[in-house]
């Protein structure tokens, strides 16, 4: 490890192609550690990489009072913690706008008959904003609309939802 520490000690002082060295003494084991961690080999593939350029980019920060890979190793964690967030978050968004339901009313089928198709192509057309968007419409109105009944309250909340699906999809055919 010491062949790594100096090099680490060369790229700090300018010589910016030995980190050549750093990336292929750890590229396979940090790619495995993002494997166990991330339980998947694609996202893994895809972090080496950033973790590897976070790590260039901040190597001046890098303390030579600890071992580099316990550095290194650092980042990975950190780096992986926030692709897992992100993937918890999408499906949280996911499961919003894709909710079975158990038993279905006469009213239910009715309206998935009506809406189900074009809500569901439009609610998989929106960005990240957009849901982002319809959450905090969720979390703004929520509150104001506990003075309803419980079945009014949800029907002004899902017809605010479709005036704005319907705004979106306008938006995407016209």
């Amino acid at each position: 490890m010491e062949f790594v520490e100096e090099c680490v000690m060369q790229v700090k002082a300018g010589e910016a192609n030995k980190y050549v060295h750093i990336v292929e003494t750890f590229q396979a084991p940090i790619y495995r550690y993002c494997s166990r961690m991330l339980g998947n080999r694609q996202e893994a593939e895809g972090a080496v990489p950033d973790i590897l350029v976070k790590a260039y980019e901040k190597i001046d920060k890098y303390n030579p009072t600890g071992s580099f890979s316990s550095w290194l190793y650092k980042i990975a964690h950190y780096h992986c913690l926030n692709l897992l967030r992100k993937r918890s978050l999408q499906r949280k968004f996911q499961s919003w706008f894709h909710q079975e339901a158990i038993a279905e009313s006469a009213e239910q089928t009715m309206t998935n008959r009506l809406f189900g198709e074009p809500l569901a192509s439009a609610i998989t057309a929106l960005s990240a904003d957009e849901l982002l968007i319809l959450r905090v419409l969720r979390r703004s109105l929520l509150p104001r609309l506990e003075k309803f009944p419980g079945k009014a309250r949800k029907r002004i909340f899902i017809l605010l939802c479709l005036v704005y699906l319907s705004y979106r999809i306008h938006s995407l055919f016209c």
